[in-house]
C-alpha cells in the first residue's frame, strides 16, 4: 500500500513538471489562451507569434511581417537606455533567426534581402543605444555566420552584387561582417566576390585588403592573397616566409623561391664604427623564415639541404617539433644517433631550465636525470617546475629529484628568501627524501644541506631552521 502511494506521488510530481510532454496535453486550445495572456505587455513575445503565424502563411507573407519591423527600427529616432537594451536585442535575434534559420529555408532570395537590410540597421542603432559593454556590436558580429548561410544559399549572382554593393558604402562595418563571415562562405560566393574586389581593379588596401585575404584563403586563391599585402610589407622576413610556403604549397614552387629570397633576413645596417673596426653587423634569424625555406627546399627536391635547415634550426631553438620532423626523414638506426645528439645539445643548453624542459617533456628521463646531477647549481626553477618534474624523476632517479628540490631551496636563499614558508617546506620534503636508497647517491648529505642553505642566508638574519 505504501508503496502504491509513493508511486502514485511520483507520478502526479512528474506532470505537474513543466515540459513539452506535459504541455501538450493541455491540449491546443488551452495553450492558445496562455500564449495570449503571456504576449500582453510582452512585445517581443507577440512579434514572435505574428512572424510564427506568417510563416505558416508562406515565406512572402513572412518577408512582409520582418520588414515591418526593420522598417520601423531604421526610422527610429528614439533613444534606447541601457534598461531597453536587453530587450532590443532580444528584438533584434528574433528577427535574424527568423531570416536566417526560417525564411532562408523557404527563399533564399528573400531572405538575403532580408539580412542585408538587418545588418544595415547597425549605424542608427549604434547611434541612438546606450551600449557600454558593446553588446550590440558583438550582435552584429556574432551574426557573421548567418550572414554567410543566407547569401551561400542565395548563390553569386544575387549575393555577389548585394555584398559588393556593402562594401563600397560602409567598408568600415560590412568589412568587418564579411571577413568574419568568409570563412564560412561557399566558395561560388567567396569567389564572386573576390573577382568583383579585385579583377581590374588597384590593389586593395587598409580594411579592404583585409577582406580580400580572408576571401583568397576561402578559395584558395594564393596569387589574390600575396597581391593584397603592400609591396614593403614582402620584403619582411615573416611575411615573405608566409607568402613562400603558400607558393611552394600550390606548386608554384619558383615563384615560392623568389618571394622566399626578397625577403632574407639582412643584418641591419652598420654604424661607422662598426665600418672602421672591421665589426660587420650579423643578420637577426627568423624562425619563421627558416622554416618557410625548408618547405621551400622540400619542394625544390633538395631533401637534404632541409634537412641540414632542419638540423640547423633545433640547434637554435630545441624545438621538439622540428626535431621530430628531423628524425622522422632519417633512415633506421640513424635515427638513435641524432635523438643521442639532440639530447646532448640540450643537456649542455644556455638556460639550463630550458635543456631540462626539453629532456623531460621528450621524455628522455635518464638524460634528464643526469643534467640535474651536473648542472643543478644552474638550474633557475619555479616551485611547479620543481613539483613536476621531481615528482616525475622520484621513482627512478630518486637523487636527480632530491637535486631539483634543494635547487629551488638554493635559489631562493640566494634570492633573499632563507626564511620563506617555502623554503621550510622544501627543507622538510628533502629531508623525508633522503631515506629512499639511492637519493643520496653523489649528492651531499642533508646536514651539509643544510649548511649551504644557512650559508646562503642574508647576513644579521637569524637562521632559517
Amino acid at each position: 500500500m505504501s508503496h502504491r502511494k509513493v508511486m502514485a506521488k511520483k507520478s502526479a510530481a512528474a506532470r505537474k513538471t513543466v515540459s513539452s510532454a506535459n504541455l501538450i496535453e493541455l491540449g491546443a486550445d488551452r495553450l492558445a489562451v496562455l500564449l495570449l495572456e503571456a504576449a500582453t505587455g510582452n512585445a517581443n513575445l507577440k512579434r514572435r507569434l505574428k512572424l510564427e503565424l506568417a510563416a505558416e502563411v508562406g515565406a512572402a507573407d513572412l518577408a512582409l511581417e520582418i520588414d515591418k519591423r526593420l522598417t520601423a527600427l531604421a526610422a527610429s529616432r528614439t533613444r534606447v537606455s541601457w534598461r531597453k537594451r536587453p530587450e532590443l536585442i532580444d528584438d533584434l535575434s528574433i528577427h535574424l533567426n527568423f531570416i536566417a534559420e526560417r525564411l532562408a529555408g523557404m527563399d533564399a532570395g528573400l531572405a538575403l534581402d532580408r539580412i542585408i537590410a538587418w545588418f544595415d540597421l547597425y549605424p542608427g542603432l549604434a547611434s541612438r543605444v546606450k551600449d557600454p559593454k558593446g553588446e550590440i556590436s558583438a550582435l552584429f558580429f556574432d551574426a557573421a555566420p548567418d550572414l554567410a548561410r543566407v547569401v551561400s544559399a542565395a548563390g553569386p549572382e544575387a549575393a555577389g552584387p548585394l555584398l559588393f554593393e556593402a562594401l563600397q558604402t560602409r567598408l568600415s562595418d560590412w568589412g568587418g561582417w564579411i571577413g568574419r563571415a568568409a570563412p564560412e562562405l561557399s566558395e561560388p560566393v567567396a569567389g564572386d566576390l573576390l573577382a568583383r574586389l579585385t579583377e581590374g581593379r588597384p590593389r586593395p588596401t587598409g580594411r579592404l585588403a583585409l577582406v580580400v585575404r580572408k576571401l583568397a584563403d576561402r578559395t584558395g586563391d594564393v596569387q589574390a592573397w600575396a597581391d593584397a599585402i603592400p609591396d614593403i610589407e614582402k620584403s619582411k622576413p615573416e611575411v615573405g616566409a608566409e607568402i613562400a610556403r603558400r607558393l611552394a604549397a600550390s606548386g608554384r614552387v619558383a615563384d615560392a623561391r623568389v618571394a622566399l629570397e626578397a625577403s632574407r633576413p639582412r643584418p641591419p645596417t652598420a654604424s661607422k664604427w662598426a665600418l672602421r673596426n672591421g665589426a660587420a653587423p650579423q643578420a637577426e634569424p627568423s624562425d619563421v623564415w627558416d622554416t618557410a625555406e625548408i618547405v621551400v627546399l622540400e619542394a625544390e627536391g633538395a631533401a637534404d639541404e632541409a634537412q641540414g635547415c632542419r638540423w640547423t634550426l633545433f640547434e637554435r631553438t630545441l624545438s621538439p617539433d622540428v626535431l621530430r620532423a628531423f628524425i622522422g626523414r632519417l633512415p633506421d638506426f640513424d635515427d638513435v644517433e641524432a635523438l643521442d645528439r639532440a639530447q646532448a645539445v640540450a643537456a649542455a643548453w644556455p638556460d639550463a631550465a630550458k635543456g631540462l624542459a626539453f629532456l623531460m617533456d621528450w621524455p628522455a628521463l635518464r638524460e634528464a636525470a643526469a643534467m640535474v646531477l651536473a648542472r643543478a647549481a644552474d638550474l633557475r626553477l619555479d616551485a611547479d617546475q620543481t613539483a613536476l618534474w621531481s615528482g616525475r624523476l622520484v621513482g627512478r632517479y630518486p637523487n636527480a629529484a632530491l637535486s631539483l628540490i634543494r635547487a629551488r631551496a638554493r635559489l631562493l636563499c640566494r634570492q633573499g628568501l632563507g626564511r620563506s614558508d617555502e623554503v621550510r617546506a622544501l627543507s622538510a620534503e628533502a629531508a623525508g627524501m633522503t631515506d629512499t636508497p639511492g637519493a643520496l647517491d653523489g649528492i651531499v648529505s642533508h646536514a651539509e644541506f643544510i649548511d649551504e642553505l644557512e650559508a646562503l642566508s642574508r647576513p644579521g638574519r637569524p637562521g632559517w631552521r
